[in-house]
């Protein structure tokens, strides 16, 4: 089944290509399933209570002291308010904090004539949708990318290190929108060697659920 901005669904799917807003109250879980395993998930969060208060990546890296995210990290607001954690985390890690969220110059750059989607227009479409407007387009954390930093300070963008099923549990530490691009670009390897964007699977539960799911035996699951 398929559902776009409506948190009222436990279990719904993100279209590849396209955004939605999930709202999440406190100490609710999200666990982002890449069903393919090759799908980049760029991310924002915005508080309910005012949208003008919303996930920062530089104040990020610096409560963190790091460039990637991994689990344990929060994703703090421009407050440097904790706005979700990384609860869990079946890939090797290190989410991109680094690179922009892609938009329409970016595809003019890579030749694109025609209108692409973007991360950007999926960030301000799945906003409206929750009757909220933003004059800009704040620096997403974008799950399952992979990009490497050489010593030189080189970033590279490669195929993600994730595989079919991996997945991720982010954890509500305020009430929040917690914004989602499963990211278009189908020009770069970013979303794999095969540069197809694919679906990714959603779920919304409680703290205490994920970890009742986490202290079952795997042999009775």
């Amino acid at each position: 089944m398929t559902a776009e901005n409506d948190s009222s669904l436990s279990c719904f799917v993100l279209d590849a290509t396209r955004g939605t807003a999930v709202a999440l109250r406190q100490g609710q879980v999200l666990s982002i399933t890449n069903l393919q395993g090759n799908q980049v998930v760029d991310t924002w969060a915005v508080m309910q209570s005012d949208p003008f208060e919303y996930s920062s990546m530089e104040h990020t890296r610096s409560v963190n002291s790091n460039l990637f995210y991994e689990q344990g990290m929060s994703v703090v607001s421009i407050y440097r308010r904790p706005m979700f954690t990384l609860i869990g985390d079946s890939t090797p890690g290190r989410h991109d904090t680094l690179l922009c969220p892609c938009n329409a110059a970016i595809y003019r750059e890579l030749g694109c004539c025609d209108y692409h989607r973007s991360c950007t227009d999926n960030f301000h479409e799945a906003l409206a949708e929750k009757q909220i407007t933003l004059p800009f387009t704040p620096a997403s954390l974008n799950l399952f990318m992979n990009v490497p930093i050489s010593e030189a300070g080189e970033l590279d963008r490669v195929p993600p290190r994730s595989v079919a099923g991996d997945q991720l549990q982010l954890r509500a530490e305020a009430d929040i929108y917690l914004v989602l691009s499963a990211c278009p670009q189908d020009i770069t390897p970013i979303n794999g060697a095969g540069r197809q964007p694919a679906d990714i699977g959603l779920r919304v539960s409680s703290a205490s659920a994920v970890d009742n799911a986490k202290s079952v035996p795997k042999e009775a699951k």
